[in-house]
């Protein structure tokens, strides 16, 4: 039997590349009694292009803002990046700074819950370089971001920020079956209300990992989303391979005046819905006297997982594994139970030592999940002879959203 020890460490201290974070109390913010109420001040020139890619969890949101990002860079922009989560040790936070991009995280709220902290991450990119697009990530599991994100940052910030098309992307597994309304989804009615909301806000649709799919089965996800949402545009690609990206970010260079599907939401379904999923963040370090496959580990871990949620017929929305060491890292992860684990990002090393962060998203309670993945944990430790250390580890179930703003109607 390894030890664990339970120590105070952070995220940061594990990565390589430094990046900004803004942390919060369980407490939502309190509305702005004027316009720009931060008293941040970006329009001393053009505006900056702000581009928020939302979607259900699971649905590719880091790998496409990725995509995205070294689609700009390459022509010579320069790129911010606003990342989010319920709670701290984000593994998207940390794949996008080791792949070199500038990263601020408003981790503890979604971006609607923490408005004012979101336009200060925003304010927090430009001190030292002025970045020409921002690239935004919201929560996977909230909706109803034109009320709260987009109609506020129009109103309040017109002069700092130039709005791009609000893309929405469709994970295939769940989304097939969401709007089909055929066989078990794993996710009660009122999660999959966010899912749907999710598709009636956006400007423009996604259908993301076309690579794992057929071309009758690409077709009949873009039927499904055209009944669904009849007039809203929407895209076949691939984020991993780069496959019609050039029609999206043709479509992202759109001028006109985009995030204005202001919804009727019922926040009790809303609330409940996102209650039901158990999330959980897990960080820790290994150490081997031998070297290991750190590629291997992770999918051993995100398999041990996937396979003890099965068991207890939990659904994932979305589970995932970062590995690093000495500047390279690795990524695994599984987006639904009929989905195989994926190495999305290989390591290619064998090493003596790592710094390892495991999120989970899941349809059950977070004690449960908690179980499994400690259960996991120790499993694959003593399967390999690695010592746990320096272990961190919180589970919970969202709160309400409880927004900082929410407009009933468009603004110019």
């Amino acid at each position: 039997m390894h030890e664990v020890r339970i120590v105070n460490v952070k995220l940061e201290n594990l990565f390589l590349f430094s990046y900004k974070r803004i942390e919060f109390n369980s407490q939502p913010d309190t509305p702005a009694q004027e316009h720009n109420p931060t008293g941040a001040n970006m329009s001393a020139q053009d505006p900056v292009r702000y581009v928020m890619v939302g979607g259900f969890l699971g649905a590719g949101k880091t790998t496409t803002l990725s995509r995205l990002a070294g689609i700009y860079q390459q022509a010579g922009l320069n790129v911010g990046i606003v990342t989010n989560d319920q709670a701290e040790d984000l593994v998207d936070t940390g794949i996008l700074r080791n792949q070199g991009y500038e990263v601020s995280e408003v981790a503890g709220a979604c971006f609607c819950c923490r408005f004012n902290d979101l336009t200060e991450c925003m304010q927090n990119l430009g001190e030292a370089k002025r970045p020409d697009i921002i690239l935004a990530e919201p929560v996977g599991s909230c909706t109803d971001l034109v009320a709260t994100v987009i109609q506020p940052l129009k109103h309040l910030f017109n002069r700092d920020f130039s709005i791009a098309p609000y893309l929405v992307i469709l994970k295939p597994s769940h989304g097939r079956k969401i709007l089909a309304q055929q066989g078990r989804t794993g996710f009660s009615p009122k999660a999959e209300y966010i899912l749907k909301k999710q598709l009636e806000e956006a400007d423009g649709i996604l259908i993301n990992r076309c690579d794992e799919l057929t071309s009758e089965e690409v077709e009949e996800l873009k039927q499904l989303v055209s009944r669904f949402c009849p007039e809203t545009p929407v895209i076949a690609v691939s984020a991993v391979e780069g496959t019609g990206f050039d029609e999206v970010a043709a479509f992202l260079e759109q001028q006109g005046d985009f995030g204005t599907k202001i919804l009727d939401i019922d926040y009790d379904v809303y609330a409940e819905g996102e209650a039901e999923l158990g999330w959980l963040n897990c960080s820790t370090r290994a150490l081997s006297d031998a070297p290991f496959d750190l590629d291997q580990l992770l999918l051993d871990l995100i398999d041990g997982i996937r396979d003890q949620l099965h068991a207890i017929g939990a659904e994932p929305a979305h589970l995932k594994a970062i590995g690093l060491w000495e500047g390279f890292f690795g990524v695994a992860n599984v987006i639904s139970s009929d989905s195989p684990t994926r190495l999305s990002l290989p390591c290619r090393q064998q090493v003596a030592h790592t710094d390892l962060v495991i999120n989970a998203r899941v349809a059950c309670a977070p004690e449960q999940l908690e179980q499994i993945v400690r259960s996991v944990l120790q499993q694959q430790a003593e399967k390999r002879g690695l010592e746990l250390s320096d272990l961190q580890l919180s589970s919970f179930r969202p709160g309400r959203p409880m927004p900082t703003h929410r407009y009933s109607s468009s603004t110019m």
